[in-house]
């Protein structure tokens, strides 16, 4: 549902977000030590430690998160990264020395791969402001305008938007950058988190890139590696059919803890194993599950490794107490809820051949078999020994694809109590299963390069091999279509509810639907909620209208009391006390009815909202053809009861 699309609309909150990331993490890479490739690599990663790490603290110490403070924190790590240079002892080098030209041609590839996901990705959307119509994405919404607001950065902050009696952890370092974007720039919300999305795909060319530079590899393997990762569907386009925006982000970015990791073991130092803490506290701070994928995707590299194993282990036992203290808000917050939390995982559903098939074809949640990309795994298989330090990405590729085959095909109490982190999703699994074999896909390509430029180099030895790279580079985009940039863009509508492009893509938020919410956000005053309903698109209301509702997420598991009583019985609002107190305690004002989706879901609405129009106490004060606003009629209330309601960005309705 596009508000407006006009180029500096998309332009601005794209360029907040390279601000917001880039500047703080290039000042704490510089300050670390990092040069070349492994600084623009892994600056992005440092830019959210900043957040991760600092963010819970500063409730701790009465401080609000916003821009004053996160430039505070920004130049604190910036100091500590600067001290920790004086008991620098050598430096980590590059066995394989690019040239000039090599690197100008892996930097086109790079910005080449990330202005084909961007724009696939935009293309998808329709438009910058567009709705995602899945069942996370209300949810991250409203948590980036809840930061904003309140400056709550705390890890249970975000919980109380939908759990506000309970509470319940939440990592928070994906919205946390969102909502000084969101600060800065004046955009919609959902044009941040769109912005953020259009970035997820160069983030993750990036880190490819500079993984393969890290470990040695040619330039050509590089370049072909950014332009396999952002064609992939499975890597990060299947697995926003949800969305799992945050979990995209952290796969995006786990490649640069591998190489924070391997920089450490290669020089055991405090400035290594400053970078290699942060980085690893903001993938936690980004997703719980991203550390654990991190680790199990680096497993095989200490097996690699295994001749200095013993040394490894010693030096990353002081690394590992280190980053527990670093981490320990989000550790804390993570066992809090795996005791508070029914864990249930996902139905297997799928047959063995199928699921072997997807993986192997690169098909999973895919419209089309991407057959180009799974004949390169084949040829880059077939040159194994010639990846160098990087053979190991074929022991995590084989990991990540067996637990992706269990929990695809096995509902049994073991393979669940494994992929818990994963919460038993395969969608997770064959991400990450599917960006080491982008590696090996890209290795493919590069393999061909190398055939055709040994032969050419019989005939022009100066210029064969940028020949042969830009023959093979550009033959892959060629058949691939741009990276498969059409499938994928119509992969994006689908799931954002473009039907102009995809006139199938079911629409759960309409265009009328937030006309209503920012309708609601003129008229309610600070403090005031608004009721809604399971399923109907209304969770998108705080977000786009910035007014509080009752449901914030259409996570059933562990609503509040108050939210199945209103849900039940709040049509019973002038017979029954119970419903008055729950109205009172809440500070609802306001009764927001939209239109149910049919093709979106089959449950009705809920008794309470079902049928409210002549009841008395209601007063109809905004109405199109697919919502209904309510003004509540309560009565007069003392101006002191007004004056102590919560504000938008409070847990708890009422608390000053």
């Amino acid at each position: 549902m596009p508000i407006s699309t006009s180029g500096w609309s998309t332009l601005w909150p794209v360029c907040g977000f390279l601000l917001v990331l880039c500047a703080p993490g290039l000042l704490v890479g510089v300050a670390a030590g990092l040069r070349g490739w492994r600084l623009a690599g892994l600056a992005p990663l440092l830019g959210y430690a900043v957040g991760g790490i600092f963010g819970p603290l500063l409730p701790l110490v009465g401080l609000p998160f916003n821009w004053a403070s996160f430039l505070v924190c920004t130049l604190l790590l910036t100091a500590v990264a600067a001290a920790t240079r004086r008991f620098r002892r050598g430096e980590v080098v590059h066995e394989r020395v690019w040239t000039a030209r090599a690197h100008a041609g892996v930097a086109a590839c790079l910005l080449l791969a990330a202005g084909i996901s961007a724009y696939a990705v935009y293309s998808g959307l329709g438009g910058i402001d567009a709705i995602s119509q899945g069942f996370d994405a209300p949810f991250h919404a409203n948590g980036i305008r809840y930061i904003a607001e309140s400056g709550d950065s705390g890890l249970f902050g975000l919980g109380s938007l939908h759990w506000y009696d309970d509470g319940l952890f939440y990592p928070n370092g994906y919205h946390l950058p969102a909502a000084l974007v969101f600060q800065l720039t004046g955009a919609s919300v959902p044009a941040v988190l769109n912005a953020h999305t259009m970035l997820s795909g160069g983030l993750l060319a990036l880190s490819t890139v500079t993984m393969v530079r890290h470990f040695g590899g040619r330039a050509v393997l590089a370049g072909a590696c950014a332009l396999t990762t952002v064609g992939a569907t499975m890597v990060t386009y299947g697995a926003w059919s949800s969305p799992l925006l945050p979990y995209t982000l952290a796969v995006a970015l786990t490649p640069l803890i591998v190489v924070a990791g391997h920089r450490y073991l290669q020089r055991p130092a405090l400035d290594t194993g400053l970078v290699l803490a942060a980085g690893a506290v903001a993938l936690l701070a980004i997703h719980s599950s991203a550390l654990f994928g991190g680790l199990l995707f680096v497993v095989p590299l200490l097996v690699q490794r295994r001749r200095t194993a013993g040394r490894d282990l010693l030096a990353l036992l002081p690394l590992l107490l280190g980053s527990a203290v670093l981490a320990l808000p989000h550790l804390l917050g993570a066992l809090n809820l795996a005791g508070n939390f029914t864990y249930t995982g996902w139905t297997a559903n799928t047959s063995p051949t199928q699921a072997v098939g997807e993986l192997l074809l690169f098909s999973h949640n895919s419209l089309d078999p991407q057959l180009l990309l799974a004949g390169a795994v084949v040829v880059g298989l077939a040159g194994f020994r010639r990846l160098g330090d990087l053979r190991w990405i074929a022991g995590s590729a084989a990991l990540f694809g067996l637990l992706y085959l269990a929990v695809a095909i096995s509902d049994h109490p073991l393979v669940m109590a494994i992929a818990r982190p994963w919460w038993d999703d395969k969608f997770r699994l064959v991400a990450m299963a599917g960006l080491a074999m982008c590696v090996l896909a890209g290795h493919g390509i590069a393999e061909v390069q190398r055939v055709l430029r040994d032969l050419g180099g019989r005939f022009a030895p100066r210029v064969a091999g940028a020949l042969a790279a830009v023959f093979v580079l550009g033959g892959f985009l060629v058949l691939s279509q741009g990276s498969y940039l059409r499938n994928n863009a119509d992969y994006v509508a689908l799931t954002w509810g473009n039907t102009a492009r995809e006139p199938d893509a079911v629409v759960v938020v309409t265009p009328n639907e937030a006309a209503a919410m920012v309708e609601l956000g003129k008229r309610a005053q600070p403090g005031e909620w608004a009721m809604n309903d399971w399923f109907d698109g209304s969770v998108w209301t705080y977000a786009i209208g910035g007014v509080r509702t009752v449901i914030a997420h259409d996570e059933r598991a562990g609503r509040q009391a108050d939210t199945e009583l209103l849900t039940q019985h709040f049509a019973e609002y002038e017979t029954n006390d119970r419903v008055r107190a729950a109205v009172d305690r809440r500070n609802l004002h306001w009764v927001l009815v939209t239109a149910k989706s049919d093709d979106a879901n089959s449950i009705p609405r809920s008794p309470g909202l079902a049928r409210l129009d002549g009841l008395p106490f209601l007063e109809v004060v905004y109405r199109n053809p697919d919502a209904t606003l309510y003004r509540i009629r309560r009565g007069e209330q003392p101006e002191e009861t007004v004056a102590a309601a919560a504000s938008p960005g409070s847990g708890e309705p009422g608390a000053g």
